[in-house]
């Protein structure tokens, strides 16, 4: 098996790389981009609008249909105002586990996916292993859609997508999706004393809410036959609602912040397209009526698909037999696998370390996870010949 420590040279590197969503990623794809194609690989940098973040696509093996992806992203969440005990930014060995930014969530499973590069460069001559290591995850899988579309686009139609999301090297065969949204309200200004010379933009904000809450009690009745997920709907939280200036104003300007966590692509599109509805043939008409430059705008802010679990997946299986797990779970978080599925890929999570670590001070990866997954990733490796 690939010596643990160079596993722990490349995570070094690549912890090394402040990739905070807020930057720009580019020194390390283009880092991975040239070791990756010293040892053979078919190397696309492929970069967002702006130019200073990149989605990185890597392939092994012969140029045909199918094969299998590794996924991770490149991204982490900031350090700003957390309290660690070492720099998060520099790998740390402390009581037996490896401290940094980006440890778990998942710079250790991309370092140990280099570390058995070599292999997968040597032994990938029956089908292809493809890397895709992403951009801005953490701020709604905006890489991971990117990417998606280019492949799309390139008519490219893996059979199977492995993403390591920290999950204990448990396999999780299915996660909700994740919306956020904006919904903002463009009233009329005016004295509290005459409401109806103006527009409450704050009072149409709680109308939009109320049938919010409507929608999330009829989810609770659209739960899947057997779902396991916790709780078995789709849910629906008001996170942040805010306007006005006094209590003598009527307030102009309102900005509700909420989520959906669907279980099926279907509640998503119930949710939506019951809102559009409401807003275009009952809010709107109302409020234009007064002022005809009322307005309420929808923003996603992340729209990210779930993983749905599917009786048939191929992934799944796979991964079982290679490490020898008898059952898979669910999970709360999402990942970039639902956007792999929804090409028509089985996709499954599966990676080392623990969520529980992610996004925390003192972030770590255990040095016997990295070795389970070393096992994995070599197991796989000799089905691809």
């Amino acid at each position: 098996m690939t010596d643990l420590s160079q596993t722990l040279e490349h995570l070094d590197r690549l912890i090394a790389e402040p990739t905070v969503s807020s930057d720009s990623n580019l020194a390390l794809i283009d880092d991975i981009a040239g070791r990756l194609e010293a040892l053979g690989a078919r190397v696309e940098i492929l970069h967002d609008a702006t130019g200073t973040k990149a989605n990185l696509w890597a392939t092994f093996g012969p140029d045909a249909p199918g094969g299998i992806v590794l996924s991770g992203h490149t991204d982490v969440v900031p350090v700003t105002d957390q309290d660690w005990t070492t720099d998060p930014f520099r790998l740390t060995e402390k009581d037996g586990l490896w401290l940094g930014r980006g440890t778990c969530d998942m710079k250790g499973f991309i370092a140990a996916c280099l570390a058995m590069a070599p292999a997968f460069a040597e032994r990938a001559t029956g089908r292809p292993l493809h890397f895709a290591f992403t951009y801005d995850e953490e701020v709604g899988c905006l890489g991971g859609a990117a990417l998606v579309e280019a492949l799309k686009a390139r008519e490219l139609r893996p059979e199977m997508a492995i993403i390591g999301e920290p999950t204990s090297m448990r396999i999780i065969e299915g996660h909700k999706g994740c919306c956020e949204y904006k919904t903002r309200f463009t009233g009329c200004e005016g004295h509290g004393s005459r409401p109806d010379m103006g527009v409450n933009a704050v009072d149409y904000a709680v109308r939009y809410a109320t049938r919010l809450q409507a929608l999330a009690q009829q989810l609770t009745k659209r739960a899947p036959e057997g779902s396991r997920f916790e709780p078995p709907w789709t849910t629906i939280n008001l996170g942040r609602l805010t306007g006005g200036h006094a209590h003598n104003v009527i307030p102009g300007k309102a900005l509700m912040e909420w989520d959906m966590r669907p279980v099926t692509a279907e509640d998503a599109d119930f949710v939506r397209e019951d809102l559009a509805e409401y807003v275009a043939l009952t809010l709107l008409p109302a409020m234009r009526a007064v002022d005809p430059r009322a307005d309420i705008t929808v923003e996603a802010v992340g729209d990210v698909v779930g993983l749905e679990p599917m009786e048939v997946n191929a992934a799944r299986d796979l991964v079982a037999e290679l490490t020898g797990a008898n059952g898979t779970d669910l999970v709360s978080f999402g990942t970039e696998a639902g956007l792999f599925q929804s090409m028509g890929m089985s996709a499954v999570v599966c990676g080392p370390g623990s969520i529980e670590q992610a996004h925390k001070p003192d972030e770590y990866i255990a040095p016997d996870q990295l070795a389970e997954c070393l096992t994995f990733l070599e197991r796989l490796s000799h089905r691809l010949a």
